[in-house]
């Protein structure tokens, strides 16, 4: 009776240690999606592998924003514009 009481307190113990570690290394709170970093950006969307986005090429926030993000209005976005291009807004979570 007493090794099958050691395995159970074992067992519980090494599931303690793995949830702890789990949790300290995550922080306990998700931030969320972190931004896709430039060099991918251009990377998937750079088509013709210009160097710079054309709006056919861009979709999403890129492309609803691309006149703001365009500060010299050429028609296309630099790597240099898209690192000042602002950031969207978070929404505020509700605090418990």
């Amino acid at each position: 009776m007493k090794n099958a009481a050691d395995k159970v307190i074992g067992v519980l113990g090494i599931l303690l240690g793995t949830t702890l570690a789990t949790l300290a290394q995550g922080g306990g709170e998700s931030r969320g999606p972190k931004p896709p970093l430039i060099k991918n950006i251009f990377k998937d969307l750079d088509t013709n592998k210009d160097g710079k986005l054309s709006l056919k090429e861009v979709k999403g926030r890129l492309k609803k924003e691309f006149k703001k993000i365009d500060i010299n209005q050429d028609g296309f976005l630099s790597k240099k514009e898209i690192k000042k291009a602002p950031r969207p807004k978070r929404k505020k979570r509700p605090r418990n």
